[in-house]
């Protein structure tokens, strides 16, 4: 890419577009294209083929998602395997139709088997059973990978495809019904602290163990794979260290100031046991993470204190 492409990111008000579009600003590209949900329904085929053709971008960043935490996985499986299946194909087969130059698409690294060996490395994928409570959103998140690598393959298009571990960071969805474990955490400990409350509950055993990694290292990644990365083959964005959940919660519990105890409902899934990624092949293309999850959470959590009520 150079400062005068056209480039196009959809999702740009979600957490991972919204820091993709600020680094990007921040280098001087100016040729933006940018579309809320309400502007324009990834799900629609003939509203995006309409929108691509009409904007013609060189570059696409593929961040639209429908995403939540394992209860809002439980809650709407339908719309979590239907969304993200129409967001996907609708902008990649525009993409491919509007002679895009290149395309990078996000996956997630729930895609890989539930119980495959640590760490997981790209060649894991369709090897064994998915993780039960995440089932339908893995599946749109393959079969995302299999449209870039089907459409390279047939009509020789530059799509790439990264799995980014699990992540955090500002401008993160902090909604009680459906967000990740870390904003679940930050705003569950501030509002304990804030209310006075004597203890608080954190889901599962806090056994599972988790891979994290800041919202802007992955934005600063995508950057780096969109100029470097020309392979069909998945390519995993992580940290490269994992925490266990116990572990994770007394560090929110930190940040946040909370001075009370935790209980940890069993009866509450862990979902996968423990995921953390083989970022070999990343590593071996110049590429690392720079911001710890000390300075990640606190970062997240001052951000969060300024745009949320209390």
């Amino acid at each position: 890419m150079d400062k005068k492409s056209k480039i196009y990111i959809a999702g740009h008000s979600g957490m991972v577009g919204s820091a993709i579009l600020r680094i990007l600003k921040e280098q001087g590209y100016q040729k933006l294209i940018l579309k809320t949900s309400k502007e324009l329904d990834l799900r629609r085929t003939d509203k995006v083929e309409s929108f691509m053709q009409e904007e013609n971008p060189e570059y696409v960043f593929l961040c639209a998602a429908k995403v939540g935490g394992i209860k809002a996985n439980l809650t709407f499986p339908a719309e979590f395997i239907y969304d993200n299946m129409m967001i996907e194909a609708n902008v990649i087969n525009a993409s491919y139709r509007c002679n895009v130059k290149k395309l990078l698409y996000l996956g997630s690294s729930c895609i890989y088997p539930r119980d495959c060996p640590q760490p997981i490395n790209e060649e894991y994928l369709l090897t064994g059973r998915l993780e039960a409570t995440n089932e339908p959103y893995a599946i749109a998140k393959i079969a995302g990978i299999k449209l870039c690598q089907s459409y390279n393959r047939q009509y020789g298009s530059n799509f790439i495809s990264l799995m980014p571990t699990n992540l955090y960071g500002i401008n993160d969805n902090f909604d009680t019904e459906n967000a990740h474990v870390i904003p679940a955490l930050i705003r569950k400990f501030h509002e304990a602290k804030i209310r006075g409350l004597s203890s608080a509950v954190v889901w599962g055993t806090g056994s599972a163990r988790r891979e994290f990694l800041y919202v802007d290292d992955l934005a600063d990644a995508c950057l780096y794979l969109m100029d470097n990365y020309m392979s069909s083959e998945i390519i995993n964005v992580g940290w490269g260290e994992d925490i266990s959940v116990k572990d994770l919660a007394l560090l929110v519990k930190e940040v946040t100031g909370y001075g009370g105890d935790l209980v940890f409902d069993t009866s509450m899934p862990d979902g996968t046991p423990r995921k953390l990624l083989d970022i070999s092949r990343l590593d071996n293309l110049g590429w690392h993470a720079k911001v710890k999850l000390e300075d990640g959470l606190k970062a997240t959590y001052r951000w969060y204190r300024e745009n949320y009520k209390e």
